[in-house]
């Protein structure tokens, strides 16, 4: 996952509100959303049919947990566990303050591939940095509007700057603001392809990277946005989890609320079916 962006605190009748863009290269298999776990809780999010994890984990009590990957010169060390697995850690807890309390006294950073993580609920919202220390670094936030992209929270890089003011200009200025409204402005965002920079820039590994990459919906040679998704959790009740197939710009996000109740063998037989692209 390459984008997350959370407003936490912000509408009256949806307390956390999730957008994410998933940007990877293009022939990696992998299904945008399914039940990761069936029960106690349910858990839904996208599978990386590689590693098995996921970028972003949604459980039945609201509890929601996306990463950002941590650029490294060397890329990935194979040695080590996947991220994929720490979204689906943290929520399998029924509120995202035990969760953070819980894993993090045990979490080990260096079985892992470096990372930052955004983990909330409807009454608190954590960043973490899983990196190189003993034990992760755990920032709670207030109420407020955060982009996460593949760098960390604070300073906060060009693109997430570009992104937080995309989403500042596409709100509705109204002071009561309703979750749909919310939603869709932050998805018209996920489908945005301005760059955040007009030319090439080196990320924290030393890499050259282009400028395409600094925008919310990525298009590269043989890599970009492959799926996109908003969770909105309501004060009470199930989150509302909506899924595009491919680019948000191309492809519209769909209701995949259902999936909570859905029998597991209904799930398993691939009946998940997602809207065709734009024409």
């Amino acid at each position: 996952m390459c984008l997350l962006i959370a407003m936490f605190g912000m509408v009256p009748d949806a307390p956390l509100i999730v957008a994410a863009n998933r940007d990877e290269r293009l022939d990696r298999p992998a299904v945008p959303i399914t039940v990761l776990r069936d029960s106690q809780p349910r858990i839904l999010g996208g599978r990386d049919e590689l590693a098995g994890g996921t970028w972003l984990a949604a459980n039945e009590h609201g509890v929601l947990a996306g990463l950002t990957n941590q650029p490294s010169f060397t890329g990935r060390d194979p040695a080590k566990r996947s991220r994929g697995e720490l979204p689906m850690v943290f929520a399998s807890w029924a509120s995202a303050a035990q969760a953070v309390h819980a894993v993090s006294a045990t979490l080990d950073p260096a079985s892992y591939n470096p990372c930052w993580m955004l983990v909330g609920d409807r009454e608190s919202l954590f960043f973490i940095a899983v990196e190189g220390s003993s034990s992760p670094q755990v920032e709670q936030l207030g109420p407020g509007l955060y982009v996460l992209e593949n760098a960390p929270l604070r300073p906060q890089s060009a693109k997430a700057a570009f992104v937080t003011q995309l989403v500042t200009n596409a709100l509705p200025p109204s002071q009561d603001l309703a979750a749909a409204d919310a939603v869709a402005a932050l998805e018209s965002v996920l489908g945005d392809h301005q760059p955040a920079i007009s030319e090439p820039r080196t990320d924290s590994a030393g890499r050259i990277r282009p400028p395409q990459l600094s925008a919310g919906c990525v298009h590269a040679d043989g890599y970009g946005t492959r799926s996109a998704m908003t969770v909105s959790v309501p004060a009470a009740g199930l989150p509302s989890v909506r899924v595009a197939d491919g680019r948000p710009c191309e492809h519209a996000l769909a209701d995949f609320s259902a999936l909570w109740t859905a029998q597991p063998d209904v799930v398993r037989a691939g009946s998940v079916s997602y809207p065709p692209a734009r024409t």
